[in-house]
């Protein structure tokens, strides 16, 4: 059984950073997309007997039984040829990166290819776990007893096939909390939501609502506030634990008792996502920047560019001023990061938290970072350090 929920920015969908990514690869032909209609019961990809159909990698967000909510990824042929061939085979293998669960999608009545063998070999290098399904059953009369068979065309194997994915992402994921294993049922969280030009009109952006359900989860409760009634909210509770915006790290720190922990949204998603000490190492790369060097800023996610801008206009700005150099800077966004070719000019990466990103994908953008001896730290930490309070936004973490 398949659901789909409704689109939109409702409160109660499964961000895509949460959901588990399911990638189907295969050359062209081999059925993918076919198979990927069978598997979630709709008409996702594009089906065609002329090959190359999938010319880019196809996203869709969904509910898929047994596993839960999930991101459907349909991959073009990594046989595609010529000019623009090779582009789309590299938008395939760029997909690996945030994938939870691939399936290598083979026509069983060929033989391996090179490209599928050396795809496996990726598979194992990354620790990513996959299946093999040998599609087109249909055509084929002799089996292999150890491999899996599947028919997109007569739904064969179509059910098992999903409980082989949803038992291979179960293996694959742990589970981890935002902030609730650092509280006790009962205690008190204040949030600090400054509602300025930026933040979206009449909601919360995910980060904050991730972190409310979070706390209310734990038994716990949430204050919400700007910062601008901060000083007044603490007269009335005693919080466990303030939880703020990066951007106003600064003013909230002078607010805060120094006997309550204080910390970020921004620090809590680089936390939650497994990469935290990494990115406090690389911060102290920023004490050491000087003129001329290239500091690349990445974001997750794309949005519309505003005056005031954090990743544009204020992360700079605060690294001039407190490095005292004129770095070069570059911007990414969305599922946009260079290569580790690419990442080799660069001093340091300056990342966001990631909320829309999955742990696989954050954990990609440092592998290659650090493959090409790069050092990264995120909005959060490197706000804090600038502001000479990281030691205390880490207080919260006894195991750092």
């Amino acid at each position: 059984m398949v659901t789909q929920g409704t689109s939109g920015s409702s409160l109660n969908e499964t961000p895509s950073g949460e959901r588990v990514h399911i990638a189907f690869f295969g050359l062209r032909n081999a059925g993918k997309s076919s198979l990927v209609n069978a598997v979630t019961g709709q008409d996702i990809a594009l089906v065609s007997d002329v090959k190359g159909t999938t010319t880019d990698p196809v996203r869709k967000a969904m509910e898929l039984l047994p596993l839960g909510p999930v991101v459907i990824i349909d991959t073009p042929g990594l046989d595609d040829v010529g000019t623009l061939g090779e582009l789309r085979v590299k938008r395939a293998m760029n997909v690996l990166a945030g994938c939870d669960v691939a399936v290598l999608v083979h026509d069983a009545s060929c033989e391996f290819a090179d490209s599928e063998r050396e795809l496996l070999r990726l598979f194992q290098e990354r620790k990513l776990p996959y299946i093999i399904a040998n599609n087109k059953a249909d055509l084929v009369s002799v089996r292999d007893d150890d491999s899996f068979y599947v028919s997109a065309l007569t739904g064969e194997n179509v059910n098992a096939l999903k409980e082989k994915i949803a038992s291979l992402a179960k293996t694959h994921r742990t589970e981890k909390r935002l902030i609730a294993d650092k509280l006790t049922p009962g205690d008190v969280v204040v949030l600090v939501i400054p509602i300025d030009k930026a933040a979206p009109k009449g909601r919360l952006i995910l980060p904050q609502q991730q972190v409310i359900r979070d706390v209310l989860d734990s038994r716990c409760s949430a204050f919400v506030c700007q910062d601008t009634e901060l000083a007044n909210v603490l007269r009335h509770v005693r919080p466990r634990m303030v939880v703020t915006d990066s951007q106003i790290f600064g003013k909230v720190d002078a607010i805060v008792p120094k006997n309550i922990l204080l910390t970020s949204f921004s620090i809590l998603f680089a936390r939650y996502k497994g990469n935290l000490r990494s990115l406090v190492s690389g911060a102290e790369k920023l004490s050491r920047l000087k003129d001329g060097d290239k500091v690349l800023v990445s974001e997750g996610c794309t949005h519309h560019r505003q005056c005031g801008d954090i990743g544009t206009e204020k992360i700079p700005e605060w690294i001039r001023n407190f490095t005292r150099s004129e770095p070069e800077f570059s911007f990414t966004s969305g599922g946009e990061f260079p290569g580790v070719s690419e990442l080799k000019d660069f001093a340091l990466i300056v990342h966001c938290g990631g909320c829309m990103l999955n742990e696989q994908e954050m954990h990609s953008r440092l592998e290659r970072a650090e493959s090409a001896g790069v050092p990264v730290v995120n909005y959060g930490v490197a706000i804090a350090l600038m502001h000479g309070i990281l030691q205390r936004s880490l207080e919260p973490f006894e195991e750092l």
